[in-house]
């Protein structure tokens, strides 16, 4: 088992004109998790966001790294 920490950000959305309509923000705060490896760290990084946030998947993008 080794640690990792992962967070979640969904990043801005821009209009036609290229102007942020909605800043990003941060879903999931940095946690640390343990994990046998990296896939399991990725599906637990996958499982801890929110339903509010799946509406919109393309914006979100998980950061998994090694501790």
């Amino acid at each position: 088992m080794k640690l990792y920490t992962y967070a979640v950000i969904k990043n801005e959305r821009t209009d036609k004109d290229g102007e942020t309509t909605e800043p990003a923000k941060i879903v999931v705060t940095p946690t640390t998790i343990l994990a046998r490896d990296d896939a399991q760290a990725n599906l637990m990084a996958a499982r801890a966001i929110p339903d509010t946030e799946l509406d919109d998947v393309d914006r979100l993008v998980i950061v998994v790294r090694p501790f």
